[in-house]
């Protein structure tokens, strides 16, 4: 007596793994993307307490000319619709873009995640550490101080999943 598999039972088996492979592979790709995203909101909330850490300890810049600690200590800038945003040296103006702010380091976010929005809602938000304790300036567009903002990450492939961020004048730093 032979043992051994059928051909049928071979199609029998391969239909299987074939039908669980259309189930699972849709849903994994799916998964990966809301991973990005959440993945990038925890990398900006690193890199603004960075910004803040970084202002505490009176860091010196080597962008600088001569280096030194930043007169305005350290921030971060957001622009609305961009897949980026800027750590950057202040020059003492306490938002970015003035007389003697540096560009420190350029962050891409995760692949397919933007910044969707802020509450109070403006096209783009410095958010700056100035030591030595350090105080926090939240400022929009047109220079205004804010009591906090919330920055809105999404999907580019489904604007419909957000992650928010929340920075208030405290230095609280919140992910949602």
């Amino acid at each position: 007596m032979k043992k051994g598999f059928s051909i049928i039972e071979f199609l029998v088996v391969l239909g299987i793994i074939l039908l669980l492979a259309v189930i699972i592979l849709p849903n994994y790709r799916a998964g990966e993307k809301q991973f990005n995203l959440q993945r990038a909101a925890y990398k900006l909330a690193q890199d603004l307490r960075r910004a803040q850490e970084m202002a505490m300890a009176a860091k010196e810049s080597q962008k600088f000319v001569p280096p030194g600690v930043p007169p305005g200590g350290y921030g971060i800038n957001l622009v609305k619709n961009e897949e980026k945003y800027i750590l950057y040296s202040d020059g003492d103006n306490e938002k970015y873009g003035g007389v003697g702010d540096k560009d420190e380091e350029i962050i891409e976010l995760e692949k397919g995640v933007y910044i969707k929005d802020t509450i109070p809602s403006s096209s783009s938000f410095s958010i700056n550490f100035k030591p030595p304790d350090p105080s926090i300036k939240i400022k929009d567009q047109a220079g205004v101080d804010k009591n906090n903002v919330t920055i809105i990450l999404a999907l580019k492939a489904d604007p419909a999943k957000t992650k928010t961020i929340t920075v208030n004048q405290a230095g609280l730093i919140e992910i949602e």
